[in-house]
């Protein structure tokens, strides 16, 4: 699987669970860390750790483990890296505060998902 599909993979695993404002931002031209995040927000911490979990089980099953996990417990930023692909889960009021998009937003490399 490509990175791009990937990505738009997780998307759709998280749009499953009924997360919410999902986007995949292409942040190959700004960093050599990863190709593409994606980020998604969950309505409360229990939501934010069933999302992540849910990532990380249904890719396992295709094939695809996270070389880390982080915030996972928590339950207010989870990051799930899959090496060329970063998923970002947020709580709501964590999503706000850090607002990775206007950080990585160029003008052109921001994808709304939408089945």
């Amino acid at each position: 699987m490509e990175s791009y599909e990937l990505a738009r993979a997780c998307c759709k695993i998280l749009s499953d669970k009924k997360a919410k404002d999902i986007v995949i931002l292409n942040v190959s031209e700004q960093t050599v860390v990863c190709s593409y995040f994606v980020i998604a927000s969950g309505s409360s911490t229990t939501q934010v750790r069933a999302l992540g979990d849910n990532v990380e089980e249904l890719l396992k099953k295709e094939g695809y483990a996270p070389v880390r996990t982080e915030g996972m417990r928590e339950g207010r930023w989870a990051v799930l890296d899959y090496g060329d692909v970063v998923v970002h889960i947020f709580n709501e009021e964590s999503r706000l505060f850090y607002y990775l998009e206007r950080l990585w937003d160029s003008g052109r490399n921001v994808e709304r998902y939408e089945e």
